[in-house]
């Protein structure tokens, strides 16, 4: 297939997942019923799938962004961080990042509430977050996202798919074959701002689907091509 007609082919899938997103939302929603989920991802590709799916957030990780080296912290021990306290700060760490939004900290982590106003939205929404995934018990129910956003790097990615996490998936630019890694997809769609980088979490949802099917990655805890 030419590249012409794979932009056309991506072009009018697209297309139809827009004109029908009721109906094929509602399929999903009733396909995943009796399934339980938690979504842990490093940008707001999380929260657009609760949305998708118009469930009640059960995670922190919404509205939000985790640079590459915090975010692998979090996911490498979360029961830790996920017990840690919350405090802010008006400063990052990182120099490319112009603070104008709540900045958290947990312990060693920063965690970028992009999408808040406030601190104190933040802290309650994080909490109240926490609280419910806190009460998870069962780990084969938890779903981990990475992208290269966020300065996730080809390191950061091999060592996210060799965390023992039952559920894993990833997204980038780059197909990272010579890794092999597993439930890995290649996303041919860049940041319109930053061409090193995959798009933002809420557009890279609606690409998802043209390249896995989320769904039966929840209900079967198994990623293949869509």
């Amino acid at each position: 297939m030419s590249n012409s007609q794979n932009k056309i082919e991506v072009f009018i899938r697209r297309k139809y997942r827009t004109v029908f997103r009721k109906f094929l939302s509602k399929k999903d929603i009733a396909l995943l019923k009796d399934t339980d989920i938690v979504i842990i991802s490093n940008n707001c590709w999380g929260g657009a799938l609760y949305q998708w799916l118009e469930r009640p957030y059960n995670s922190p990780f919404i509205g939000l962004g985790i640079k590459g080296d915090c975010y692998l912290k979090i996911v490498s021990n979360l029961d830790y961080y996920m017990s840690q306290p919350l405090t802010f700060k008006t400063e990052s760490k990182y120099p490319d990042r112009k603070i104008t939004y709540p900045l958290g900290i947990i312990d060693d982590v920063e965690i970028h509430f992009t999408h808040y106003k406030t601190e104190e939205e933040a802290t309650k929404k994080w909490n109240r977050r926490t609280s419910r995934i806190l009460e998870e018990n069962n780990r084969d129910n938890f779903f981990f996202k990475i992208c290269d956003s966020w300065d996730v790097d080809k390191e950061m990615m091999e060592k996210f798919h060799q965390l023992p996490h039952k559920n894993k998936i990833s997204f980038s630019i780059h197909d990272y074959s010579d890794l092999e890694l597993k439930n890995h997809f290649k996303i041919n769609q860049r940041d319109k701002k930053n061409k090193n980088s995959i798009p933002n979490g809420v557009k890279l949802f609606k690409l998802s689907f043209l390249y896995t099917d989320i769904i039966y990655w929840l209900k079967n805890k198994k990623a293949q091509s869509a």
